[in-house]
């Protein structure tokens, strides 16, 4: 098997810290090559160098592989595969500074792809043209009980899809997952137009961007399947469930009563038309993000990294690949830029900027200071 070699682009500080500034992904990530025997870490960037050597330290890297210039390490180790954990808004520069690397046949990029338009497209364009693998970490679509969804629905458990639902805390940072799912539900088919309205009255930075604090969406894909999405605190309970498939012949539903509500053992359940009751699906203990919510994924991002990896070496392409993650990327900036525009937007889209960002910039927005 092709042995490669890894780096890591922002190893982030505690581990053991989960919060809107960092969940120490790189972690995760190096916790998962750890687990196949193919792959060797050389080497750690962090622009604080105390995180990187702590870091480097974890995962057995020599120290001359501790950097705090990430170009300098790129140079020197010539990794195979890169692995991206920084905030969104430096993904784009660093991406395509990778892809400019002649040893780099592959990049694992933290969600969500980038802070503005013009940037996501930029980077995978990047990535097309230097032949370069681009993934990024929707890595919820490995667990159970969307893989377990996605079978009975392929099986014709519920018929024929006719719309998919979600909520989520968020449309861009955490609702990256979700508007990634339902495109994997659709068969990665291609949305036609958006149509969505926001609320932000009080400001929520996640990693150095702004996120909506309530969204009311909805789209078409090409295939005619409609899709809803809410978002919030008070928007979530709209849906009431992480993802709902609804099919001529039944509804199959994934964590009912998320997002606001408990979300109970009965993580996956199914009712065909004609059922008096709902029927559990047994995920064995797989939840919405893993089998135990502490290590906020872990078990999903195994599977991501060894997703891609599998990919690399065998030549194929990896579910995590850059044009889904655009795909979904493109409903949720067309979601804002139809609040901005105060309606439909028909896709391709054609901007280049962050419309929430703009929206703030204008003063067309006006959120308040969040609560420390």
């Amino acid at each position: 098997m092709q042995e490669l070699d890894i780096a890591f682009i922002g190893t982030g500080a505690d581990p053991e810290t989960q919060d809107n500034e960092g969940f120490a992904m790189a972690y995760r990530h190096g916790s998962a090559y750890d687990r196949l025997d193919n792959c060797t870490p050389v080497g750690a960037a962090d622009i604080v160098l105390e995180n990187a050597a702590a870091f480097a330290d974890y995962f057995g890297i020599p120290d001359d592989g501790v950097y705090e210039d990430y170009e300098a390490m790129l140079e020197e180790r010539q990794p195979d595969v890169v692995s991206i954990c920084t905030p969104p808004h430096t993904h784009a520069d660093i991406v395509v500074d990778c892809t400019e690397v002649d040893s780099v046949q592959a990049i694992h990029c933290e969600k969500p792809i980038a802070r503005s338009w013009a940037d996501c497209e930029r980077m995978v364009q990047a990535a097309d043209d230097a032949g370069v693998n681009l993934t990024f970490n929707h890595q919820r679509r490995f667990g159970k009980p969307y893989r377990e969804a996605k079978a009975l629905l392929d099986d014709g458990e519920i018929g024929e899809l006719v719309r998919l639902e979600m909520a989520a805390p968020n449309i861009y940072d955490y609702g990256s997952h979700s508007v990634d799912l339902c495109n994997y539900f659709n068969g990665e088919g291609s949305a036609e137009w958006v149509i969505g309205q926001l609320d932000y009255s009080t400001e929520d930075k996640w990693f150095g961007v702004h996120n909506e604090n309530q969204t009311l969406a909805s789209w078409e894909y090409e295939n005619g399947v409609e899709a809803l999405a809410s978002t919030g605190d008070l928007g979530g309970n709209l849906v009431n469930c992480h993802n709902r498939l609804v099919g001529t012949d039944g509804v199959i539903e994934i964590g009912y009563g998320f997002p606001n509500g408990t979300v109970g053992e009965e993580v996956l359940r199914i009712k065909r038309d004609g059922d008096g009751e709902w029927e559990s699906i047994d995920t064995d203990d797989e939840g919405l993000h893993g089998l135990d919510s502490a290590e906020y994924g872990r078990l999903y991002i195994d599977r991501a990294i060894e997703d891609i990896v599998t990919a690399l070496v065998e030549g194929n392409t990896s579910e995590l690949n850059a044009q889904n993650a655009l795909d979904a990327t493109e409903i949720i900036f067309a979601v804002w830029e139809s609040s901005r525009v105060h309606g439909r937007i028909d896709l391709p889209l054609d901007i280049e900027d962050n419309p929430l960002d703009a929206m703030i910039e204008s003063g067309e927005l006006t959120p308040e200071p969040a609560d420390d």
